[in-house]
């Protein structure tokens, strides 16, 4: 292939699409292509889509628009959760030229024959229970961490979720795969990795169906806890029910693994719960909260919280509301709760108006500006190892805290992927810490 051939890429939705895109960026790039920014000119435009909620769909048709104002004729081809879910609709989208499904993705080499615009975009998806596979993917490119995914698919039935019709059965890759994965992205010189799939508490199912698990999530954390040249490792998500003591407890001692914790919630009514099918009550979550806490006292927490879900009435959001509270969390993922096709709650009485949705949204996502204020103000006056990115930001350097306190420095080019003692002065307007190197050595 004639390296004046450009693509572009970009990613909307998790962690998770950003390692798959970033692998199938390097599948490009193998065979000649060059890869640019998205909003550069471009022979192709691959959006890797989400479908959590509806917005990401509106995003998607954004980006479409974005691509055709650069280059008119440009090849546009979607893929990912929403490609998969809504393959027509997504292909009577003016613009697109191919739609590639979950299946399909990784084979987006075999369908480019040429770059000629399509009068509709031509579909390439399979039915999902095909999608039995797992194709390893990490990503690279941000040179201070990399999204190493370590699962794919889920076994769950939340009545609120299309992640499962999306991506399918829940399958993980081989130990021997991510640890291979793990130094190879030690070689690249990135120091932190973050552990991303749709599930991975349930690590170890493996491919095609088999249910039995080769190996749990915590022999995973014990081998790549070994891995040479990663100063750090944090996990991305996990499910409280499958965040067990055990895990909790070798976090704690780890040199590697980072204080940092974000475990989705939903909701603080039992009630909402059961109605969501999640496998825990709230006792569970606050005794996993207070385990961790016990242990790690400066550990980040952060939860995923649903409002809006048919029959969260004004009691069952105040229950909520109040156990969020009663928790030593650190900031919250808020989600406006959207109806989504194919699912059981969108046939469920007790609809909350869309006006009632917006205001509760609002009201968390206060809640977790105060509960990440409070968090910071405790780091104030601590030393703290910081890992700073690459980018001189009108003349500052950022970066992250093992236990995910975002501060920020004056830009020194020596700082950039390194990690150094930093001393919390205080926190800006912006609600980021202001520090200063620390001559103690941690």
């Amino acid at each position: 292939m004639n390296q004046k051939h450009k693509v572009a890429l970009t990613t909307l939705g998790c962690k998770l699409n950003y390692s798959e895109t970033s692998t199938i960026s390097r599948q490009f790039k193998n065979i000649g292509y060059s890869i640019v920014d998205f909003d550069e000119f471009s022979d192709i435009y691959v959006v890797n889509t989400c479908s959590v909620t509806e917005n990401a769909d509106k995003q998607f048709k954004s980006y479409v628009l974005k691509a055709l104002k650069i280059n008119p004729e440009a090849f546009v081809i979607a893929i990912g959760c929403y490609a998969q879910l809504n393959p027509e609709e997504i292909a009577n989208i003016n613009g697109v030229d191919l739609v590639l499904g979950s299946k399909e993705k990784f084979k987006i080499l075999d369908y480019l024959n040429d770059f000629k615009k399509n009068e509709s975009g031509i579909i390439h998806s399979c039915e999902i229970n095909e999608t039995d596979f797992y194709k390893s993917s990490y990503s690279v490119g941000d040179r201070t961490r990399s999204f190493l995914k370590v699962q794919d698919g889920c076994d769950y039935k939340c009545t609120y979720c299309t992640i499962p019709l999306a991506r399918g059965i829940s399958r993980s890759d081989k130990l021997e795969n991510i640890i291979n994965s793990a130094a190879e992205i030690s070689d690249s010189g990135i120091k932190e990795i973050v552990l991303t799939g749709v599930n991975i508490g349930d690590y170890g199912k493996g491919e095609f169906g088999n249910k039995k698990h080769e190996n749990t999530f915590l022999e995973l954390l014990k081998e790549l806890d070994k891995v040479d040249g990663i100063s750090r490792i944090r996990i991305s998500s996990i499910e409280p029910n499958l965040l067990s003591d055990e895990i909790i407890e070798f976090v704690s001692k780890s040199e590697k693994f980072v204080p940092h914790f974000h475990i989705p919630m939903q909701s603080g009514s039992d009630f909402i719960l059961k109605r969501m099918k999640r496998r825990y009550l709230t006792k569970l979550y606050s005794n996993r909260i207070k385990h961790i806490k016990k242990l790690m006292p400066n550990a980040c927490i952060g939860a995923d919280v649903i409002v809006g879900f048919p029959g969260e009435n004004e009691n069952e959001f105040i229950k909520t509301y109040n156990f969020i509270k009663s928790l030593d969390l650190s900031y919250l993922h808020v989600f406006t709760y959207s109806e989504r096709d194919n699912t059981d709650a969108i046939t469920y009485d007790g609809v909350v108006s869309k006006q009632i949705r917006s205001k509760r949204s609002k009201l968390l996502r206060a809640l977790s500006v105060n509960l990440k204020r409070k968090f910071y103000k405790s780091q104030v006056g601590k030393i703290r190892e910081v890992l700073f990115e690459t980018e001189n930001r009108n003349g500052y350097v950022y970066g992250f805290s093992r236990n995910y306190v975002r501060v920020k420095s004056p830009w020194r080019k020596s700082l950039t992927n390194q990690i150094v003692p930093f001393r919390f002065k205080e926190i800006d307007d912006d609600g980021l810490i202001i520090g200063e190197i620390s001559k103690i050595k941690l």
